[in-house]
């Protein structure tokens, strides 16, 4: 009875070991199929997929037959060609085709005119694809007679060079989404990136030198990280190094306000027309839609380029915040003009240029990007001035809680039994492999003893 019972006790650990196995690898097979290795992998979102139609025509039609692309308020992709035939390639392969006069190569050759002039801080230029036309702005600190003189350039440059004075002043906007806080003053944490060694902050250039220490108080107590890598002016974005080397949980939201975010699930380039949102902790969250790319500004501090152009309004501490569409990952701020009063114009430097210069990739959400299309943030609360959104059915992004910078940091076992990574179907594997192991263990060594006592018995 008693061997009956032990067998019994056996045959049932070697199936409970045996089904161990196959759920681990279950678990294992579902966490590998379920980590996006890079934004590429994610579902696009309509403006990603209308942007990428536009900006693929544009690469294969070449910048002499071609002058941009955006998306419609339909959210559809617009080209901007120059000749008929090249209108028909472009209806053919299903966007639709605006003829103008000037081609890229046009515009282009204009900006660098204007950038080889002398240099007049509060100014800036892009080109607006959807007039054919280059805008030059002047804010409040420009003088007449530099007014003047930069009128007269660009009548030597041709007459789709178009000149507008801005209110305010073009300045960067130091603070932020979450604030995070050093003596050279107050700046916003944009996005949580990592080079699979550590875990970082990307952030504005001008918010700090490298070596700036950051904080999450303004009385210096909780220390966030330090500043190891920036650029400003030429662009402006900087890394800042978690002091634990990891951004703790939550890594993968941007606050909105009232203790609100957005999950982040890739990054990429904005498309001319796309509606966007940006978040900060002077005027919370905000939307409008981006005007122009390739925009350079002169800031005091010296000149900023390839910069992307919107009339999302922004204020002053708003700076380094993100900026973001569908829960995916478009610029961090870095100044502008106006107010969220009367409105205004806002530049972000594009996340994809800054991590391709760091060397870093964007931490984003172990959803995949068409999850985040459900229980989408509440709709911001933006000025009148910031109502021409398209397409219509732009959203934030999935909602999530939010959390303080780097607040937590995961310990090994939190890591090891998160059901999203590897960890938990890897101890399951394990401990079926210990548990069979022992199960034979037991039986060889009772198979030996019950030898033993046979050959006792039999040959005393």
């Amino acid at each position: 009875m008693r061997h009956a019972r032990r067998r019994m006790v056996r045959r049932v650990t070697r199936l409970a070991a045996v089904g161990g196995l196959l759920l681990g690898s279950v678990m294992v097979t579902r966490a590998m199929a379920s980590e996006p290795s890079d934004a590429s992998v994610l579902p696009r979102t309509t403006a990603q997929s209308a942007s990428a139609t536009g900006s693929d025509l544009v690469s294969r039609l070449g910048t002499s037959r071609t002058a941009g692309s955006w998306i419609d308020s339909e959210g559809r992709p617009v080209v901007a060609v120059t000749d008929k035939d090249t209108a028909a390639q472009v209806r053919k392969a299903g966007a639709t085709a605006k003829v103008v006069r000037h081609s890229m190569d046009d515009l282009k050759s204009a900006t660098g005119t204007l950038r080889s002039a002398p240099r007049v801080a509060g100014t800036s230029w892009a080109v607006d694809y959807r007039t054919n036309e280059v805008v030059v702005r002047a804010d409040s600190t420009v003088s007449a007679a530099d007014w003047s003189r930069m009128t007269e350039l660009a009548g030597n440059i041709g007459g789709f060079v178009r000149m507008e004075r801005t209110e305010g002043t073009f300045t960067t906007r130091v603070n932020g989404a979450q604030p995070i806080l050093s003596t050279g003053g107050r700046c916003s944490a944009g996005f949580n990136v990592t080079n699979g060694q550590s875990d970082f902050i990307l952030t504005a250039g001008h918010c700090g030198p490298t070596g700036s220490v950051w904080f999450a108080d303004n009385r210096g107590r909780t220390q966030i990280g330090k500043t190891i890598e920036q650029n400003f002016p030429g662009a402006d974005f900087s890394l800042v190094q978690y002091d634990g080397g990891r951004a703790g949980e939550g890594a993968d939201v941007v606050a909105i306000g009232d203790g609100n975010g957005v999950r982040i699930t890739g990054a990429a380039d904005p498309t001319v027309g796309q509606r966007v949102f940006r978040s900060g902790s002077t005027s919370g969250l905000r939307d409008g839609t981006v005007t122009a790319l390739n925009a350079t500004v002169n800031y005091p501090e010296g000149t900023v380029t390839g910069l992307i152009e919107t009339n999302v309004c922004a204020e002053p501490g708003d700076s380094g915040g993100p900026m973001f569409s569908e829960g995916i990952a478009l610029g961090v701020t870095s100044g502008g003009s106006g107010d969220c009063t009367t409105g205004g114009t806002t530049f972000f430097q594009p996340v994809t240029k800054a991590m391709s210069d760091l060397g870093v990739q964007m931490i984003v959400s172990q959803q995949q990007a068409g999850a985040g299309q459900q229980g989408a943030s509440p709709a911001p609360s933006a000025a009148a001035t910031q109502g021409a959104i398209a397409p219509g059915a732009a959203s934030p992004g999935s909602s999530a809680p939010a959390s303080g910078v780097g607040t937590t940091t995961q310990t090994l076992l939190a890591r090891l039994t998160d059901t999203r990574n590897i960890g938990p179907g890897l101890l399951v594997i394990g401990g079926s492999m210990i548990a069979l192991v022992a199960t034979r263990f037991i039986r060889a060594e009772q198979d030996r003893k019950a030898y033993q006592r046979y050959y006792s018995a039999t040959w005393g």
